[in-house]
Order: C-alpha cells, then sequence, then structure tokens
C-alpha cells in the first residue's frame, strides 16, 4: 500500500484548472484594456473630424460672395465644392465618417438661417473617456454624459443678410485656408 503523500492522482488536474482560471482572467483584462485602447482612439478622431467639419463651415460662411458673407451650407457636400463658384472651391478635403458609429455624423441645422448646417455631432450614445482639457471653443465638452453632447458648431456672429455690392464690408477673417482647384489659397 502507497502512502498518501505519493499519490498525485488529481493534482494534475488541479493544476491545469488553475492555469486555465488564471489564463481566462488574463485574457478578460487584456480585452476590456484593448476595448478601452479603440474608443480612446475613436474618440481622439471624432474630435479631429468634427473640428475640421466646424473649421470647414465657418470658412464657407466666411467667403464673401454676392456682396454677402455669413451664408451656410445647405449640404455637407458643398463643403467639398463650394456651389456658389464656377471652379473648384474646397472648404473641406473629404466627407469624413462618425468614427464612434462608423455612420454618417448627424447635422445641426440653424432656422435663422434657412436650416442650413451650422455643425455636426455623433449619434453614439456611449459616455466618453475624456472628461476636462478641452481647447476653448469645446469647453462645453467637460463632463459630457455622452458624445451626442459633443457639438462641432460653427456659431455665425449674425443672421445672414445682404449688405449692397461696395459697402466696404469685408468677411471676418477666419484664419483657415480656402481650398480651390487643390490648391490653399
Amino acid at each position: 500500500m502507497t502512502s498518501p503523500l505519493l499519490r498525485q492522482d488529481g493534482i494534475s488536474l488541479l493544476v491545469v484548472l488553475v492555469m486555465l482560471a488564471i489564463l481566462g482572467l488574463s485574457l478578460g483584462l487584456a480585452g476590456s484594456t484593448w476595448k478601452t485602447v479603440v474608443q480612446r482612439s475613436k474618440e481622439a478622431e471624432l474630435l479631429f473630424r468634427g473640428d475640421q467639419y466646424r473649421k470647414a463651415i465657418e470658412s464657407y460662411a466666411s467667403v464673401k460672395h454676392g456682396g454677402a458673407s455669413g451664408m451656410l451650407p445647405a449640404k455637407l457636400e458643398d463643403l467639398l465644392r463650394d456651389p456658389r463658384f464656377p471652379g473648384v472651391v474646397r472648404h473641406i478635403r473629404k466627407l469624413y465618417k462618425d468614427p464612434m458609429t462608423g455612420g454618417d455624423f448627424e447635422l445641426i441645422k440653424d432656422p435663422r438661417y434657412g436650416n442650413r448646417i451650422k455643425g455636426v455631432y455623433s449619434s453614439s450614445d456611449e459616455a466618453p473617456f475624456k472628461a476636462g482639457g478641452f481647447p476653448q471653443e469645446y469647453a462645453t465638452f467637460a463632463n459630457a454624459e455622452s458624445y451626442q453632447d459633443w457639438k462641432f458648431i460653427y456659431e455665425p456672429k449674425q443672421p445672414q443678410q445682404r449688405r449692397p455690392a461696395g459697402s466696404g464690408q469685408q468677411p471676418p477673417a477666419s484664419g483657415h485656408p480656402v481650398f480651390q482647384g487643390g490648391q490653399a489659397n
């Protein structure tokens, strides 16, 4: 008869089960960490793309055309090729998708300007990781409950109005280039 201390029936099985449990926990932690990394990357991309739209809308509105400035685009495609000019005038290089959903951005329209577009936002209801440290124009994003609260808006200074030609009024300097024929002016 062998001593109970020398018998090892089941010890190997117990070691394998403990190792599988440790491996499962490790993979679970790695998976949640990877999800966090991916969401933070998408969040940074949302900030970039939304800002590109806001700047493009500002550029579109700052262009003086027909004696007036301050007109907002009717559709996002107008930012790609400004219909107010016979040649190609671009305010944005391409139309971006919402990185949080993979779909189109939701549009923010202004009824004071004939329901023209003044901004965009994501339709994602996920809670953002970033809760502070935003640039001044996006200070309202701090402590937002979801990405839907991150609204990238260009707010015109005054409602659109026609000025007589030669009135000496200049459009506001936006500091953003207008792309014409593939080159920045």
